[in-house]
């Protein structure tokens, strides 16, 4: 249905019809699927139905016509579901198909999103960039420490060649434009400690998404539309960059390690210098962020003066801190 309808011309429910095999009234129930899924469909009597949008859905052979010649020969299966629950979950699922190639599963929608600890990642149809890779490490989980900022910078290399400015990483995985989340990073690990051990990044890339549709995320954001507008790439090429940056990152991280990204990241640290809360589980450490060590910790001034560092945690800025360094 959706590959009918466009919105430069109507589309009567005849036509429709006759092109989908089926009845006027199952015409009539798709279109009040699509809009369920949150895609606007204009309606008019005696003319038809049209996207009020412009509406570009993910194509495999399309992107592949993006991919660098190494990279397109490094991805094995490639998924693109038009609806599923997670795509780092369906790779959680598919992880004994990756032994020699990178698995790559896109989504037009989730169903359960997943961010970070255990938060839902708002997923509408055919708006945003979910993305998730898949890749088998014959060392154990501690040798790819740090992967998930080695992914941030390759995600900011594609943005900025893209023309959008402004932009910023958050410890551990977010992609910020000034203030506001533009992105997440969601790295699951999972295998032997001593190998091999299998490694799912997830993306999640606002695009283009309505306020209605942003309205249960809790805290500022943005998408590409609202930085760049008209100039923002299309999806299908956005994706094929950012595979041709995050394809040799993945594969060749158990030999690289973070340090090649390390100068990269810390540029773009907008967080350094401002004083932040940082939580795991029950306990609350309240400080100065210094920056980021060279094993991708957080360093944090805390009251006493010491420089400590942490692994994990849920960082936010100070609620009644100022922004100014």
């Amino acid at each position: 249905m959706l590959r009918l309808l466009s919105p430069d011309t109507f589309c009567s429910g005849s036509f429709l019809a006759g092109r989908l095999s089926t009845s006027r009234t199952a015409v009539w129930n798709y279109i009040g699927n699509l809009r369920a899924m949150g895609i606007d469909i204009d309606a008019v009597s005696g003319r038809g139905y049209r996207l009020s949008a412009p509406l570009e859905l993910l194509e495999e052979i399309r992107i592949r016509s993006g991919l660098m010649r190494g990279v397109d020969e490094c991805i094995g299966t490639f998924f693109i579901h038009d609806q599923i629950g997670s795509t780092n979950d369906f790779l959680n699922g598919s992880l004994d198909r990756c032994d020699a190639a990178v698995l790559v599963c896109l989504a037009e929608a989730q169903t359960a999103g997943k961010g970070r600890s255990g938060k839902t990642w708002v997923s509408p149809f055919g708006k945003n960039i979910y993305l998730s890779l898949g890749w088998k490490y014959f060392a154990g989980p501690s040798m790819v420490s740090g992967l998930s900022l080695a992914i941030g910078v390759a995600v900011l290399r594609v943005l900025a060649a893209a023309g959008i400015p402004e932009l910023g990483l958050k410890w551990p995985n977010d992609i910020y434009w000034r203030d506001r989340k533009l992105g997440g990073i969601l790295v699951e690990l999972s295998g032997d400690m001593h190998g091999p051990c299998y490694v799912v990044a997830g993306l999640g890339l606002n695009y283009w998404m309505s306020s209605e549709q942003g309205a249960a995320i809790d805290q500022l954001w943005v998408d590409l539309d609202g930085i760049v507008d008209a100039a923002k790439p299309g999806r299908n090429d956005l994706v094929a960059a950012l595979l041709n940056e995050l394809v040799p990152v993945i594969a060749e991280f158990d030999e690289t390690g973070l340090f090649p990204f390390l100068e990269e990241w810390r540029a773009a640290d907008c967080m350094r210098g401002e004083k932040v809360v940082l939580r795991f589980g029950s306990r609350e450490v309240h400080g100065k962020v210094a920056g980021i060590s060279d094993e991708g910790l957080i360093e944090l001034y805390t009251h006493d003066g010491k420089l400590q560092r942490f692994a994990s945690g849920e960082i936010s800025f100070h609620s009644s801190g100022s922004r100014g360094r």
